[in-house]
């Protein structure tokens, strides 16, 4: 396939995929329950932590989540006691459990306490054409406070060699315009044009599938190489095909 068929294929996927119909089986969902710019972004920063695994799972369990936060994460992040924290400790996704969910709750305390949000380290680190280096800064700040090693698998590092699907999805949420209803569009201080496309099993056989990317691992050089190509599609936003690549794979078993 030629670029530009290339390039008319997957942009009528976008297209169709980024639609929010899609957000009925999509843990964008809980985010979208929420009108307050920081509440979406902490439910999407805990949602997106989850987000592995069976998607229903995924979606009640991000569910569960938000209740145990009183349905305004914003104010329990900012304002709770030590004591408040208690009834975190039976939640369990995967291998997510309690523990890692109360060292959560404080790292995000100290983020929007000491360092002014999480958009502001991200923009902070950013570089031009790459957020994988605001990732990394992202990961250090985050486990500043005293914490078990357990929790720390639970942020991905590029600078590790990750493909840190969750952040960038996580990112693409934050940054790509609202438009259509799916993303947010809240960050106005990163562009589009910085973010890579979250990549997983999906994603990854997909544009394989397509001469998008030839590395075997989804690993952050994979990343990389996969960035290359779709910003000669779209240099301004290339994570759009995000929406192909995973509408191709999961729902058409392309």
């Amino acid at each position: 396939m030629r670029k530009a068929e290339l390039k008319e294929f997957l942009d009528a996927k976008v297209e169709y995929y980024n639609h929010p119909r899609f957000l009925e089986t999509d843990p964008l969902q809980i985010p979208h329950r929420f009108s307050r710019k920081e509440d979406i972004e902490i439910s999407a920063f805990l949602t997106a932590t989850i987000a592995w695994g069976n998607r229903k799972s995924i979606i009640n369990n991000a569910t569960t989540m938000m209740e145990l936060l009183d349905n305004v994460p914003a104010d329990f992040v900012k304002d709770h006691q030590e004591g408040d924290l208690e009834k975190l400790s039976g939640f369990v996704h995967r291998t997510f459990n309690g523990i890692d969910f109360i060292y959560f709750i404080k790292g995000l305390q100290n983020i929007y306490r000491q360092y002014g949000g999480l958009e502001s380290i991200f923009a902070k680190n950013a570089k031009p054409e790459s957020m994988q280096s605001a990732i990394t800064a992202l990961k250090q700040v985050f486990f500043e406070l005293p914490h078990l090693n357990r929790t720390t698998k639970h942020i991905s590092d590029p600078g590790k060699g990750s493909a840190a699907k969750r952040i960038n999805m996580f990112l693409r949420w934050m940054v790509r315009s609202n438009g259509t209803g799916v993303d947010f569009g809240l960050w106005k201080t990163i562009n589009p044009s910085q973010l890579s496309c979250p990549l997983d099993v999906h994603s990854g056989n997909v544009a394989r599938r397509l001469n998008l990317l030839t590395r075997k691992q989804n690993d952050a050089k994979a990343v990389s190489e996969l960035d290359k190509n779709l910003r000669k599609l779209d240099p301004l936003d290339p994570v759009k095909y995000d929406f192909a690549l995973f509408g191709l794979g999961v729902f058409e078993k392309f």
